[in-house]
């Protein structure tokens, strides 16, 4: 088993407008943060709760992408509208709403969900959260 490390930096600077603002530092991106609306957050930044949900959504995409591309697939555009219930202080479930625009011929229903199927089952992070990630292909 390879083992890999992952970093993120987050920096809070204080400030008055939005006490919770902060940003995360990916690699070389700097994303502005706060809380989820909800909290009292500047809805216009990033939450931690959205960044899990698009984290999810991130990791089937590019398992996806590599699944078809074994297939000699090829993707023209993925979109996803991925959405998280957090009931209370944890999250109940995350749908992940995929929709794939093919060069050339598309594939048949049953390649599609294939390609989903083993997506789901490679994505790390869905392997390691403890509430259902659903893919909703209608």
């Amino acid at each position: 088993m390879e083992v890999t490390t992952h970093r993120a930096r987050t920096v809070w600077e204080g400030g008055r407008e939005d006490l919770r603002a902060h940003r995360v530092e990916l690699g070389e991106q700097s994303l502005p943060a706060s809380s989820m609306a909800a909290n009292g957050g500047d809805e216009s930044k990033a939450d931690p709760e959205g960044m899990l949900v698009a984290a999810l959504s991130s990791c089937h995409m590019l398992w996806f992408l590599d699944f078809a591309r074994r297939e000699k697939l090829r993707v023209a555009a993925y979109k996803d509208a991925a959405e998280g219930t957090l009931s209370g202080d944890r999250f109940t479930d995350v749908v992940l709403r995929p929709r794939v625009e093919w060069e050339g011929e598309q594939p048949d229903a049953r390649t599609i969900a294939s390609l989903h199927h083993k997506a789901h089952e490679a994505c790390y992070i869905a392997n390691s959260v403890n509430f259902p990630v659903e893919v909703d292909l209608s």
